[in-house]
């Protein structure tokens, strides 16, 4: 599948006139619990010639396309993912640390790597982190019967906002590093390991009963989040200045 996942890659280049910067696996395969019939969730930083600069009028920022066999595919121009980067955005800081790299070309994905320290901002992925367990938690968890992969959807975000307060440090995408960081060889670990497994090897509308002991440590988590996040400051957002340069350093190198 990755040698198909990169002629599709080659294939968008050629067909939008863009240059991939670096394009990434998101998704359950990047967490590490994708099951039998996962989608491939292909995530792609891209760039266009100096011309589409050059122009007057506003032009489409993003490329979505889904493909047979399972590929989902959707990037961002280069200047919406710095102008979104700036923002702390949690998805693109998230695919600067994916585990699955199917290209990366020039300087900017390691150099967008190397100031993260400086544009991660604790207060505003907090927030994304507890909006999206807690939404999925209120959608999917009113019945007694639930779909099992829908948990690791409440699961890991809240265990990313551990990881937040903790390290003061953007969270891994690898479900495997949050919960070993979190949660010990317990009642609760058991349960997630056999859920786990359930998910790994079963089909994704597979269903299951609630279970008890996550269902609590999932109730406590977001109780203290929502009231935790609101103690944190944001911080100072950078200048644009090293992203003006990241910018003009990318066409220079794309296009010379």
């Amino acid at each position: 599948m990755r040698d198909q996942i990169l002629a599709e890659i080659k294939n968008l280049e050629q067909q939008h006139h863009i240059k991939i910067l670096y394009a990434v696996e998101s998704g359950s395969r990047a967490w590490g619990f994708a099951s039998s019939n996962s989608d491939w969730d292909v995530r792609f930083i891209y760039v266009y010639d100096l011309n589409w600069y050059l122009s007057v009028e506003d032009k489409k920022d993003n490329i979505e396309i889904i493909l047979p066999n399972d590929i989902d595919l959707s990037g961002w121009e280069l200047k919406k993912a710095l102008l979104l980067y700036r923002k702390s955005n949690p998805p693109l800081l998230e695919w600067l640390r994916s585990p699955i790299v199917y290209t990366e070309s020039y300087s900017t994905a390691g150099a967008l790597r190397n100031a993260l320290e400086q544009y991660f901002n604790p207060k505003s992925c907090l927030y994304h982190y507890l909006h999206m367990a807690r939404g999925n938690w209120e959608a999917y968890f009113k019945q007694d019967v639930v779909r099992i992969k829908k948990y690791f959807y409440v699961l890991r975000p809240l265990l990313a906002c551990c990881w937040i307060e903790k390290t003061g440090e953007m969270a891994p995408m690898e479900f495997e590093l949050l919960l070993n960081a979190e949660v010990d060889q317990n009642e609760l670990r058991a349960a997630i390991d056999a859920l786990l497994v359930k998910k790994m090897s079963g089909e994704e509308l597979d269903k299951g009963d609630r279970i008890e002991v996550i269902d609590r440590f999932i109730e406590e988590k977001l109780a203290y989040y929502l009231d935790y996040v609101k103690q944190v400051d944001y911080r100072h957002t950078p200048s644009f200045d090293e992203l003006n340069k990241m910018f003009r350093q990318t066409l220079t190198e794309a296009w010379s």
